[in-house]
């Protein structure tokens, strides 16, 4: 699965797994339960949560793609 903008939250959540810690580097905390973050995110796109954390786009997207192996690490 290629990960765009439009991208859903919780298709990368169900895809790769809880990448939490990749999110928190961006300054978005962890919902307290899974289960409620797997509820919440279900409508949730990468640009619209890139938006409502106030992180550049562009940069959330590569940081995603190299942390489910779509780009290699530099």
């Amino acid at each position: 699965m290629e990960i765009t903008k439009e991208t859903k939250v919780s298709d990368i959540l169900r895809e790769y797994g809880d990448i939490a810690e990749v999110m928190e580097a961006f300054g978005i905390k962890r919902v307290s339960g899974y289960s409620i973050r797997k509820f919440i995110t279900k409508a949730l796109t990468v640009e619209r949560a890139a938006k409502i954390h106030r992180v550049p786009l562009d940069e959330f997207l590569t940081t995603l793609r190299t942390a489910v192996g779509q780009i290699p690490p530099s």
